[in-house]
């Protein structure tokens, strides 16, 4: 549905409203506006459904903007990918108005997602942090944590960003060990998800804990416990890979069990 094209040739098409990780809603009641003349501060972003699509930023959003996690939740998963593009295209755009080098003004480019210093001529992209995503687990028994900045009643996956030098399987194993005071034996890789708060991409495993005995680190980590697959406290959402892990190792407990 999504065509990672930028349709830097068309004059018109489908816009996004952002301002603040707020999108406007459209007269459809999705994202979109109607199609309409592009101006020349709109950035073409991407085909959607065979439509041209061009991302305005505004400067502050309206009283009735849902913000992009309200956006991801309401939405049939289909719509990630487009959300998700233009929380972090935005991000990029607003971040990334002068030169990182010089100080200069920079330029968009029509062809690709950069921008461009004619003073000296860096050109910066949009940033990508990659992150590692784990749910550990010990037989049928799951690993859930919880963040101080949490919803209340909230658990989820541990999580944390690869450090310079590192790899994916290494930074799982020195995030569980730092997090919950774990050591875990065979890693298995479970798949990506770009994550747009504000720019990650979440690499996503399972971990085998080699005992049950935790040690939270009381800073990134408030509480963390040991689930049974047939009492879970109150999930994370549906649309983000932590549940797709949770979601997946159910799944696979119920098969063992059948």
């Amino acid at each position: 549905m999504l065509r990672r094209e930028l349709p830097h040739a068309e004059a018109a098409g489908r816009v996004i409203r952002l301002a603040e990780g707020r999108i406007a809603p459209g007269p459809e009641g999705g994202p979109l506006q109607a199609v309409q003349p592009w101006t020349a501060a709109m950035q073409p972003l991407c085909w959607w459904r065979d439509e041209p699509v061009a991302l305005s930023l505004e400067e502050a959003a309206g009283h009735d903007w849902p913000e992009g996690r309200a956006w991801l939740a309401r939405l049939p998963e289909s719509w990630f990918p487009l959300v998700s593009t233009a929380l972090q295209v935005g991000a990029w755009l607003r971040h990334h108005r002068y030169c990182g080098r010089c100080g200069a003004r920079a330029a968009r480019l029509d062809r690709e997602f950069a921008m461009h210093c004619a003073q000296c001529g860096h050109r910066n992209y949009p940033r990508i942090s990659p992150c590692i995503i784990t749910l550990v687990t010990h037989g049928d028994a799951l690993l859930l944590a919880r963040s101080p900045r949490f919803p209340p009643g909230r658990y989820s996956t541990l999580a944390g960003f690869i450090e310079p030098g590192e790899s994916a399987e290494e930074a799982v194993r020195r995030e569980i060990h730092e997090e919950v005071g774990l050591s875990v034996g065979r890693l298995r890789y479970f798949r990506s998800q770009a994550w747009p708060f504000p720019h990650s991409l979440m690499l996503g495993f399972f971990a085998e804990a080699a005992s049950r005995r935790i040690r939270i680190d009381g800073e990134e980590i408030s509480d963390a416990a040991w689930f049974s697959p047939t009492r879970l406290p109150q999930l994370p959402p549906l649309y983000s890979i932590s549940r797709a892990l949770i979601e997946t190792h159910l799944e696979e407990v119920g098969a063992r069990r059948s």
